[in-house]
């Protein structure tokens, strides 16, 4: 009987820690556990190709939030991403974003360079400078075909027929 009851706690352990575990993978794989209180911006790309919710936002290379949501606007076709900022932070108006890429094709983040502007962000603001993500496979097939040859190309070939 003895023997019964520990094997049962035994199990009762493992159980739980297992629960534990996959809440806690929940929670990191979704961004959750950045900590304390948060506020939410927003930030046009007109490509933000290879982003998507629950990727970091990070400020000189620290991470202070994660991307809730991408939506796209109707009238101009462009993304719109929100923001989850630590509420300890404030962005000045004329915060930048950029969507970088970790490593050489790695998962994309979005980069903030605060400006020096003495205005801050409000909640639900919109950073209005950004850049967006570099389309890779664009770049290899300009550079593989030699798009980037018949441009130069072109151009000499319009300058010697305007002189």
């Amino acid at each position: 009987m003895k023997k019964l009851k520990v094997e049962f706690l035994v199990g009762l352990f493992v159980i739980l820690a297992l629960a534990a575990l996959a809440w806690l993978t929940l929670k990191v794989g979704s961004g959750s556990l950045v900590g304390g209180d948060t506020y939410s911006i927003e930030a046009r790309f007109a490509n933000a190709g290879g982003l998507h919710a629950g990727s970091s936002v990070l400020l000189s290379g620290v991470s202070v939030g994660t991307v809730e949501s991408i939506r796209m606007d109707p009238s101009d076709y462009s993304a719109i991403a929100t923001l989850r900022i630590l509420s300890d932070l404030r962005l000045p108006s004329d915060t930048m974003a950029s969507i970088k890429t970790s490593g050489l094709i790695g998962d994309k983040f979005i980069a903030l360079a605060p400006g020096a502007e003495e205005e801050y962000l409000a909640p639900g603001a919109r950073i209005t400078m950004t850049e967006s993500a570099v389309d890779l496979e664009s770049l290899i097939g300009k550079m593989a075909f030699g798009a980037v040859d018949k441009d130069a190309e072109t151009k000499d070939q319009t300058d010697k027929l305007s002189q």
